[in-house]
């Protein structure tokens, strides 16, 4: 069947490269929104805008500020626009999965006390990013295949 039929738009919707990035997509909006519930993170009254000195915890492990639970919502948001054709799905989960393991890179090599930790990011932050990494680059390697959508 040509990828640009009839069904074409139908079958890429179920492609498991999509329903893995939507998937991914989800889970960073649910962190997001939950990095802004107190009690789910712990500390809340000490969460800043960004910066080092945050002291809240994403499930009492996690380091998060305003901005890191935004950078999360809209990593969610932006997977989410994506996953709407295989070669975005696939775009994202690779891309993402790069950006990830920068950010983990990132997280190795500064000094956690300096103003370079923006973000904020702490021990459990970095080797969450790591395993992130690898995993949006394996999903997107393994699920996307070599062919592309019609809307790719």
């Amino acid at each position: 069947m040509s990828s640009t039929g009839p069904g074409a738009a139908g079958t890429a919707h179920r492609a498991p490269v999509i329903a893995a990035a939507k998937a991914v997509s989800v889970v960073f909006l649910l962190v997001g929104v939950l990095g802004f519930i107190p009690g789910i993170t712990t500390d809340f009254g000490d969460m800043e805008f960004a910066g080092h000195h945050s002291g809240a915890e994403l499930l009492g492990l996690f380091r998060v500020s305003v901005l890191h639970n935004l950078v999360h919502l809209a990593f969610g948001v932006v997977g989410l626009a994506m996953a709407r054709s295989v070669s975005g799905a696939k775009a994202y989960l690779i891309g993402g999965g790069v950006i990830y393991l920068l950010l983990w890179l990132y997280g190795l090599i500064i000094d956690k006390d300096s103003g370079a930790n923006f973000v904020p990011l702490n021990t459990a932050d970095d080797w969450l990013h790591f395993f992130l990494g690898v995993g949006m680059i394996a999903l997107g390697v393994l699920l996307g295949g070599r062919g592309r959508d019609a809307r790719g």
